[in-house]
């Protein structure tokens, strides 16, 4: 679990991301940094680090979000009911911080059929350099 308090995390964080992972918001699509982002590499939780998913994973679902068809590993992700704004809708966020990414939604491509539509501002990229 993250020691961070919420004034580290104001200090750290942007105003958006702060907004996205403490306040659940949500970044206006097409506007994030990872929406159509296509390196080889990991993102990360922009507040604790913890690996959550792999560029191997995410797809354009065409939402204007960055779309990933699984986690890094399914233990990383805390899913929640979420009814608001007169939806029923399922969370995700960081099992490490609680940290809000975004939603999943059962709609994404085979091998999972799961869309983890995830704001850009909950998350860092770390690219892969083995390849270099």
């Amino acid at each position: 679990m993250s020691n961070k308090s919420k004034d580290d995390l104001k200090r750290e964080l942007s105003a958006e991301s702060y907004y996205v992972t403490q306040e659940s918001g949500t970044e206006r699509p097409f506007t994030g940094q990872y929406w159509d982002h296509n390196e080889d590499g990991t993102y990360k939780c922009i507040c604790c680090g913890e690996i959550l998913f792999q560029s191997k994973a995410k797809f354009d679902a065409g939402c204007g979000w960055p779309s990933f068809f699984e986690a890094s590993q399914s233990k990383k992700i805390n899913e929640l009911e979420d009814n608001s704004l007169f939806m029923k809708r399922i969370e995700i966020q960081c099992s490490n911080c609680n940290a809000h990414l975004g939603h999943v939604f059962n709609d994404g491509p085979q091998p999972t059929g799961l869309r983890y539509c995830v704001n850009s501002a909950s998350l860092d990229f770390e690219k892969d350099n083995s390849s270099n």
